[in-house]
């Protein structure tokens, strides 16, 4: 980081912060003001022709909206808070943008400085609070820290994986003056020099293997590897399975994809897993809800796990080859040493084949198909067939529905499917899917929920409204927390203890906020529903009443 040669000037702690947002190119902040942080809050009024804050209902809500913008606009979500209760409301969100690994920059306020460890009003250690779910966390007490440390905290929520920074400011801070000296943040570029005997390592191992398979995670979205995949697919015609957070990380539609591996996979991607003598496995954490497939150790010594972030390397399994990198580089690396000729002789035909035969026969899954109950896959594929030459954006919430989306929707290209992989925070969709919105106004984008989890932040209507934002809401209102009362069915004898919901009328509740709204309960009114709903820019929100007991 470098100090810039200009001449200093004058200005409050509330003003630099602002004045840094600028510089950095942020135009969109979340969040909920309170009186620690109102002469920040004085300053955004001030300028808020550079920068639109969005107030959330919730702070919980504004993470969430701020990790939705993050996503799909491949930028840092920026959000500010007051002390108390209002930081420790932005726990939840907090914890969810660092397990999925998105930039977040979290601005909070604290008491004064001569009232910290006095049991203030409003005081709690939200450092140490958040220390388990940020990268790093700061506490600023003095205004001259404020250029450096905004610097910091920005290369360092986007360098490497990705994810979360808090900075703490004390609410002196903000109306101190000092001589401000900006700061520029430059984002730490990973890896570029590989060894290329590792690389030709690979290479090897590929060309060995009789059985070869790629995983795909999300860590090829987060690198923006996408075409890179697609090339190397293309040369060496290898069949790719992906992670729930991989998807559309490689194109759906492509004779190697061969579905989503996981607890809630698909029977072929888990399958080919368990059968390939070789996995190469490109930014994905294979954390226990996939491990959980393979007991006996079926993963160790047969995956080349590559990953940028070394605290993932053999956590969950013994690596046959390990690297740490960012998979744009490995793949580059891998094609320029791909030698054509040397693989003269490679034959993935019989391998291919397998795949083939896999994917044929398991690609079934059950529909009601009855226009006196609507299943829940089919309401999706409906919604994705009609929305298929559109390519929205597609935002779940956390449940069944999140699972079926994961099925139905088959053509999402990379950051056009965004979901909790990594925590599963129920109520994190709805208010992702307004910050996806307001960083692609140019995208339909579709909140798919459940009754359970959409209540969990129902209230943010009232933000979706006052904004005009267009965001398309699909409830599944099947009566039930439907995961829980899934493995109740199995596991609890059918006991169903406490998940049975009660839920408003959503039709109703979404017009007295202002909002259009309809509700489908047979398969005949699909088609006439959707023309309504995206027939228009502006919110709608669809009750779809499903079978209450479907299993995934």
């Amino acid at each position: 980081m470098a100090i810039l040669k200009e001449n200093t000037k004058v200005l409050t702690g509330a003003q630099a912060i602002i004045e840094m947002l600028c510089r950095f190119g942020i135009s969109d902040v979340f969040g909920y003001p309170g009186g620690v942080v109102l002469s920040l809050y004085d300053e955004l009024f001030l300028n808020k022709d550079k920068i639109n804050h969005y107030l959330t209902r919730h702070e919980q809500a504004a993470v969430h909206a701020a990790e939705g913008y993050a996503r799909v606009s491949g930028k840092c979500g920026v959000v500010i808070s007051t002390s108390g209760p209002g930081a420790t409301n932005l726990v939840t969100g907090i914890a969810n943008a660092y397990k999925d690994g998105f930039p977040l920059v979290i601005i909070t306020g604290q008491v004064r400085k001569n009232a910290i460890g006095k049991g203030a009003f409003g005081e709690v250690d939200i450092c140490d609070i958040t220390k388990s779910c940020t990268k790093t966390n700061f506490q600023v007490k003095s205004a001259n820290e404020l250029p450096e440390v905004l610097a910091k905290a920005f290369s360092i929520a986007n360098s490497g994986k990705k994810g979360p920074v808090l900075i703490d400011i004390l609410k002196d801070v903000f109306t101190e003056k000092f001589d401000f000296n900006p700061i520029k943040y430059s984002q730490d570029d990973f890896v570029q020099n590989l060894p290329k005997e590792s690389i030709l390592n690979i290479l090897k191992n590929i060309k060995n293997a009789k059985r070869p398979l790629i995983i795909s995670g999300g860590g090829v979205c987060h690198s923006g590897a996408v075409d890179l995949l697609v090339e190397f697919v293309n040369k060496l015609n290898i069949p790719v399975v992906n992670t729930i957070m991989g998807i559309g990380s490689f194109p759906q539609k492509h004779k190697n994809y061969s579905g989503k591996i996981g607890l809630f996979g698909d029977y072929c991607a888990n399958q080919l897993l368990r059968e390939a003598d070789l996995v190469v496995s490109l930014g994905a954490r294979l954390n226990n809800r996939i491990t959980c497939c393979y007991k006996n150790n079926e993963l160790d010594n047969k995956v080349i796990q590559i990953d940028i972030n070394e605290d993932e390397i053999a956590k969950c399994f013994i690596p046959k080859i390990s690297l740490v990198a960012d998979i744009k580089y490995v793949l580059s690396d891998l094609l320029a040493l791909y030698d054509e000729k040397q693989y003269s002789t490679f034959s993935n035909d019989y391998w291919m084949d397998r795949v083939n035969s896999l994917r044929q026969s398991s690609n079934i899954y059950e529909c009601f198909n009855s226009s006196d109950v609507l299943s829940s896959f089919d309401v999706m594929r409906s919604i994705n067939n009609y929305t298929a030459d559109m390519h929205p954006i597609i935002v779940t919430e956390v449940g069944q529905h999140q699972i079926w989306a994961s099925r139905a929707f088959d053509a999402v290209k990379n950051r056009e499917f965004i979901t909790a992989g990594g925590l599963g925070t129920m109520g994190f969709g709805f208010p992702a899917a307004i910050g996806a919105s307001i960083a692609r106004p140019d995208k339909e984008v579709l909140c798919i929920a459940g009754d359970a989890s959409f209540q969990m932040n129902i209230q943010e209507l009232a933000t979706l409204k006052e904004y005009n934002i267009p965001v398309k809401i699909m409830i599944f209102n099947n009566g039930y927390l439907g995961m829980v009362r899934q493995l109740q069915q199995k596991n609890c004898e059918s006991r169903y203890s406490n998940t049975h919901i009660s839920n408003p009328d959503f039709v109703a509740v979404a017009n007295a906020y202002g909002i259009k709204a309809f509700r489908v309960s047979n398969f005949d009114g699909i088609h006439n529903v959707l023309e309504k709903v995206f027939d228009v820019n502006e919110p709608v929100l669809v009750d779809f009443v499903v079978e209450p007991e479907e299993v995934l």
